[in-house]
């Protein structure tokens, strides 16, 4: 066939733009509540309108296509906003960590060349100190919630009034190019300064598509904000909702006391966490807990929550879905699809089988575990380790003002995630470590992440990471740090190392424990560098 003389035209060719989603949302159901906050009902409507405004008042500050606009502020209804009405400027969204100190937020403000930073008045502790470490520092628009005490003004306007500016008709436009630049998210530094990591709109679409697919979003969907809008977009649920035309619920603060409540209320369908999220709610007090009145549709990604982590959540009345991503692939890129044949599993069963990282999901191109070195494919074999590799529209498009950190990101042709993984013959992809946390003991290798599963089935700990600790006899050996539940008594290390002992091959157990609380990024993820070097300098307690 020769088609040389069909050419793309605007009747049959529109870039890819999650701006469509509103766009689309408001025509259709535009009285339909598009967002809950507090006693506050915003309908599709009137959330076009909004961003509209927003677009429009961002453009008389001088925001046009290429400029970054950032915002620090918690789940509430400006941040999701912006991610319709800075996009539709052919501008950058910039989403802040609200839990980063005041030298890491000027990193990013000023790394990014934020024009404006829209922030909430909550974080003025850290907010302020920031802008005073810039010599031109951004714009700044304040945040006000009804919802918490006033705060401290940090800019010279605040967000309704700002919007109060703005043209109801301002356009919102879709990108000429698909692949031009969408978003940009940090990732959590340790050693170094965090990497700014640039995405398309082309992937937000396509991710977002994916999710409300895998999710089964449906205009009866109401989606409950326990998942912070500005990591990874909110694995890009901040469009996925409004795709399918649900509710989004918005939320402050992640706490049971108020999550129970707000499914009672709202009829919540759905919601999203990392695995600290499914905890807090397994051991919320008796006096905070609610019978769920339906079925919870709940994904977590991050570390792989423990299986027992999943059983009592689905004792709960929760139905977990497993994910796996990264900041460098819009959060979610492989799922753990449930196959209709495993329902007949016991509980235990099942939830181990749910613990793998999975299988793409519908819109990423490929998936494979190879040997680093020599870019070939590990046997399917469920033993032998490679690392987890993706390749995809769904995939970054690099790391800003860093090409040798992109550049070794993407070689050999494949997006390396720098996670260690084993692949079943059944396809299913399961990750064992993180490259920098396997434990070489004696020559074996030891999954820190096969110790800590064990550790979460003791009936005393709430929480555990396993690190390597240096051995004179064997070069490594695994050390426990542990927090108990508050319930628990007292509990030995000796205990602790038993219960591994009966559980594990004794190489792989625990030589020494440690307790207390565990330190964590401000995402909520265990630093195990820290807890690395804790174990280099001696245990807290321990037991041999």
């Amino acid at each position: 066939m020769d088609d040389r003389d069909l050419s793309r035209n605007v009747a049959n060719y529109v870039p890819l733009s999650p701006l469509s989603f509103l766009l689309r949302a408001a025509r259709v159901w535009g009285r339909r509540t598009a967002i809950i906050h507090g006693a506050r009902r915003i309908t599709y409507a009137e959330m076009l309108a909004r961003c509209r405004r927003l677009a429009s008042a961002l453009a008389g500050e001088g925001v046009g296509a290429g400029d970054s606009v950032a915002v620090i502020a918690p789940n509430v209804p400006a941040l999701l906003e912006a991610h319709y009405a800075v996009p539709g400027l052919r501008a950058v969204l910039c989403p802040i960590n609200t839990r980063l100190d005041a030298a890491t937020i000027a990193f990013i403000l000023r790394h990014s060349e934020s024009k404006v930073l829209l922030a909430d008045r909550e974080l003025a502790a850290s907010v302020g100190p920031a802008l005073a470490m810039l010599d031109a520092p951004p714009k700044v628009v304040d945040i006000a919630d009804a919802l918490v005490p006033a705060g401290q003004a940090i800019g010279e306007i605040e967000y309704e009034e700002f919007l109060a500016g703005g043209d109801p008709a301002h356009p919102l436009l879709l990108p000429e190019d698909e692949w031009a630049a969408i978003g940009l998210g940090y990732t959590s530094g340790t050693t170094a300064d965090p990497k700014g990591v640039v995405t398309h709109h082309r992937g937000a679409y396509l991710n977002a598509a994916a999710m409300a697919l895998e999710f089964g979003l449906t205009p009866e969907s109401v989606y409950l904000w326990t998942l912070p809008m500005f990591h990874c977009n909110g694995w890009t649920f901040t469009w996925s909702v409004t795709l399918a035309g649900g509710t989004h619920v918005c939320l402050r603060r992640v706490d049971p006391a108020l999550i129970f409540p707000a499914i009672a209320e709202h009829g919540v369908t759905h919601l999203c966490g990392a695995p600290v999220v499914l905890n807090m709610l397994i051991h919320a007090p008796a006096t905070v807990r609610r019978p769920l009145a339906h079925l919870v549709h709940i994904m977590t990604g991050g570390a792989a929550p423990p299986s027992i982590v999943i059983e009592r959540m689905e004792a709960l009345g929760f139905e977990v879905h497993h994910l796996y991503g990264l900041t460098e692939t819009y959060g979610p890129a492989t799922v753990n699809a449930w196959q209709p044949e495993r329902a007949a599993l016991s509980l235990d069963e099942k939830a181990r089988f749910m613990a793998r990282q999975g299988v793409p999901h519908p819109l990423l191109a490929d998936m494979a575990v190879l040997d680093p070195a020599t870019m070939e494919s590990v046997p399917a074999d469920g033993e032998t380790l490679g690392e987890l590799m993706l390749r995809s529209n769904t995939v970054m498009k690099g790391y800003l003002k860093n090409p040798a950190a992109t550049a070794a990101a993407f070689a050999g042709g494949w997006f390396h995630t720098g996670d260690l993984a084993v692949l079943h013959p059944d396809g299913y992809a399961e990750i064992k470590d993180r490259a920098k946390d396997i434990i070489i003991s004696g020559g074996e290798n030891i999954s820190s992440l096969e110790v800590e599963e064990t550790l979460f089935r003791h009936p005393a700990v709430l929480e555990a990471a396993v690190v390597a600790h240096p051995d004179a006899k064997w070069g490594e050996v695994p050390h426990a740090f542990v927090t108990l539940r508050e319930d628990a008594g007292a509990v030995s290390a000796e205990e602790i190392i038993a219960f591994c002992r009966a559980h594990l091959a004794h190489f792989k157990c625990p030589r020494l424990v440690s307790f207390g609380p565990l330190p964590k990024t401000s995402t909520g993820k265990i630093q195990k560098f820290a807890l690395r070097a804790a174990a280099s300098g001696g245990p807290m307690a321990h037991g041999s």
